[in-house]
């Protein structure tokens, strides 16, 4: 993999609200912060942060899912146009393709909601509490061909609180993946 270098051209991946999309936008416009979003890729017409790139004159593309290998084919060709050399993936729900990974030359980053390499995959904050673990937390990895494998570039934890259900343990995570995933990108660039 190259080393990226000056404002990278980096495009995020949503399937849903778009939170960390906001948090990645709002740190991009710093001058020091070493990514300008070029471009958002959702696999879901319906996703909130959608309406937050529109917004902010951020052009996006909607690609449909039901077939993985054209929805790759389609965003290749659209990351290769607009020379994007850094994909991060905030909340996107699909699992990209061996081969995709492979084509993309460059960096791709993904957020987990756990702190690997325990609770791969989906559901993490239910078994986490059913576990009855004290922490918790997230991690930004770089995204390998196995599930939430890449290397670690940065984790957070969290306590988790014996009144802690699924949905509190959630709200208290996405407030540090804010934190965490900008600071992840400054890390590999």
């Amino acid at each position: 993999m190259e080393k990226l270098t000056g404002k990278v051209k980096t495009c995020v991946f949503i399937s849903g609200r778009g939170s960390n999309l906001k948090s990645i936008v709002k740190n991009s416009r710093k001058k020091n912060f070493p990514a300008k979003i070029e471009l958002v890729i959702s696999n879901n017409p319906k996703a909130k942060g959608l309406l937050y790139a529109k917004k902010n004159k951020i052009p996006y593309k909607i690609f449909k899912f039901e077939n993985r290998k054209i929805f790759e084919l389609k965003t290749l060709k659209e990351l290769k146009k607009r020379k994007i050399k850094l994909i991060c993936l905030a909340g996107f729900m699909k699992i990209l393709s061996k081969n995709f990974i492979k084509n993309f030359k460059y960096k791709i980053l993904n957020i987990h909601p756990s702190l690997l390499p325990k609770y791969k995959g989906l559901n993490t904050h239910e078994r986490v509490i059913s576990n009855k673990e004290k922490f918790s937390g997230c991690t930004v990895h770089l995204v390998s061909e196995k599930l939430d494998s890449g290397k670690i570039i940065i984790q957070k934890r969290v306590k988790v609180n014996s009144n802690d259900s699924p949905i509190s343990l959630s709200k208290k995570i996405v407030k540090i993946e804010h934190q965490i995933y900008p600071l992840a990108i400054k890390k590999i660039i």
